[in-house]
């Protein structure tokens, strides 16, 4: 803050408390949708915002070993309505979202983001070898269960940025766990893409009917929430 006057600083400062509240006021209206207006849509820039969220959310190690697979066609949305135990979400909201880990992890995911951080960064590769083989042999020897696992918890890291910003851009989201992976993927030709789904998410705009909307939030106050030690 060198070199700020102090009509700077406190305009700074302010800007600060304004974002600060509407991050808070955003969250506190946020809401689980039910029901989607399906004549309202994401613009291309919203639609890009959330993906680009996405796409910078923090993994481990920075591997990223999660895509996500924007449906847009609404006939297989509609096939994905019954491997969502009927949830409309999926099919009404204005896009659906689909959050996926990779199926497999082998040396070449790694060789991969080595090579990217490389030319990324300018450096050379060899200087990285370390950071190579303590990937390697943190994650390339652990079981296929453990891995999974390990990798479902990213994309859950994933979902959270995103249900804030739709919160701070005012659109509509629902999270779901509530569908048979196992079929999505068959619905989706997924095991071609070497991906599993884990997440899915339904965003847009609720209907006026939308019986969520109205109900107030219910969690637990902070000093029930929060614990110093």
């Amino acid at each position: 803050m060198l070199g700020l006057s102090a009509v700077s600083l406190v305009y700074l400062y302010y800007n600060l408390l304004v974002m600060d509240a509407k991050l808070i006021e955003s969250l506190q209206k946020r809401y689980a949708v039910k029901r989607f207006d399906p004549t309202k849509k994401l613009s291309d820039k919203q639609l890009d915002a959330l993906l680009e969220v996405a796409r910078l959310t923090a993994t481990s190690y920075g591997l990223q070993l999660m895509k996500i697979v924007v449906v847009e066609d609404q006939e297989l949305r509609e096939k994905l309505v019954d491997c969502s135990f009927g949830q409309r979400q999926v099919a009404d909201a204005s896009h659906l979202l689909v959050l996926c880990r990779e199926r497999d992890i082998d040396l070449d995911h790694i060789e991969d983001y080595v090579e990217n951080i490389s030319s990324t960064r300018d450096i050379e590769k060899e200087t990285l070898s370390g950071f190579k083989n303590a990937m390697t042999n943190s994650i390339l020897t652990k079981r296929k269960e453990d891995q999974i696992n390990w990798m479902d918890k990213q994309v859950y890291i994933a979902l959270g940025k995103l249900l804030a910003a739709c919160a701070i851009l005012e659109i509509g989201s629902c999270p779901m766990e509530g569908f048979i992976p196992e079929e999505y993927d068959e619905v989706l030709g997924l095991d071609k893409l070497n991906l599993a789904s884990v997440l899915a998410l339904p965003v847009g705009f609720s209907a006026s009917d939308d019986p969520n909307a109205k109900r107030k939030k219910v969690r637990r106050s902070q000093d029930k929430f929060v614990i110093t030690i």
